[in-house]
């Protein structure tokens, strides 16, 4: 595969970030729909793509993502390309239909799919299983198998790979809070404040609506409703706690990790150096691309997203199939 050229049209780390997130153009992909029941009585959506048969990938989305996200959209066409099978999972309350339980997701929140993959090693066990994390999905996934690693745990996935992890949460969250980048946290608190919202017309709220509307940055909602909901002392702790840098070291699979020195929801401080990875990671640390972006080719027509390529190489290359 071609070494990443950054679009000569997209020439900084938030022109590739919003580009890729606004407006690049993706496939369309036929997806089948399912409702995956858990164990404690809540669900999670299921998006598929592809056919009956094949080897299946498993794709998680980012904070407050979800099927319409062109990412998601983009990496499902790619698999299907690949004559393989996708799943999107949906984390609890972001899909179409607010989860029932007053818990909802978080960065760290490794549970739902661990559910998923036994569900899908045990539908078909001789099938040869994958995971693809963005984002924020790319920290579970990453803490996942760290965890798994260092418990001795066997993971039935036969590769992985990650783009654009918020590998230290206290770094993203400070980054986001200042210049440029403010932009991209008013947009994600106005979607945290609004799924929450959501979610509690239904059911008894734990704490007043209005606290929810009076919210003004990420950290304040993690602190008054992600810790809250979920069993952490506070911000600090959850943020500490679910940080995926600490958890590389263990993680036992071929990995491949995705990232840029551009990238605007963090600084390259919080990028993990390589003492901090266990011998199965590949970093693949562009000096551009932005989060989640990493366009590549001639103006839009020509264009295409490298990092979808090179996943795909990956896995070829681990002898996935």
């Amino acid at each position: 595969m071609h070494p990443y050229k950054p679009a000569w049209w997209l020439p900084n780390g938030h022109s590739q970030t919003l580009w890729a997130a606004l407006l690049r153009k993706t496939p369309a992909i036929i997806i089948k729909e399912e409702q995956l029941e858990l164990p404690d009585g809540d669900f999670v959506d299921l998006h598929w793509a592809g056919g009956t048969k094949g080897p299946i990938v498993v794709v998680l989305h980012g904070l407050e993502g979800s099927i319409h996200s062109r990412y998601t959209q983009g990496i499902l066409h790619a698999i299907t390309e690949m004559q393989w099978r996708g799943v999107l999972m949906h984390f609890r309350n972001c899909s179409t239909k607010p989860n029932r339980q007053a818990r909802s997701y978080h960065g760290g929140d490794t549970g739902d799919l661990d559910y998923l993959i036994q569900c899908l090693q045990q539908r078909e066990p001789d099938c040869a299983l994958a995971a693809i994390g963005y984002s924020l999905g790319g920290n579970v996934l990453l803490k996942w198998l760290g965890s798994s690693g260092k418990q001795k745990t066997p993971t039935p996935l036969h590769a992985a790979a990650v783009v654009s992890v918020p590998f230290d949460f206290h770094n993203a969250i400070h980054t986001l809070e200042h210049g440029f980048s403010r932009i991209y946290h008013w947009h994600l608190l106005q979607k945290l404040r609004q799924s929450a919202l959501r979610k509690f017309e239904q059911l008894p709220p734990p704490f007043p609506p209005t606290s929810i509307r009076s919210i003004r940055s990420i950290r304040e909602f993690d602190d008054k409703v992600t810790a809250v909901l979920h069993g952490f002392e506070n911000v600090d702790h959850y943020y500490s706690v679910v940080s995926s840098k600490q958890y590389l070291r263990d993680i036992q699979i071929p990995t491949l990790m995705i990232h840029s020195e551009d990238d605007p929801f963090m600084t390259p401080e919080a990028i993990p150096q390589p003492e901090d990875l266990s011998a199965s990671i590949t970093l693949d640390l562009l000096p551009a691309g932005g989060h989640v972006g990493f366009i590549s080719g001639s103006w839009p027509c020509k264009s295409y997203v490298w990092s979808e390529k090179r996943i795909i190489e990956y896995f070829q290359m681990t002898g996935f199939e």
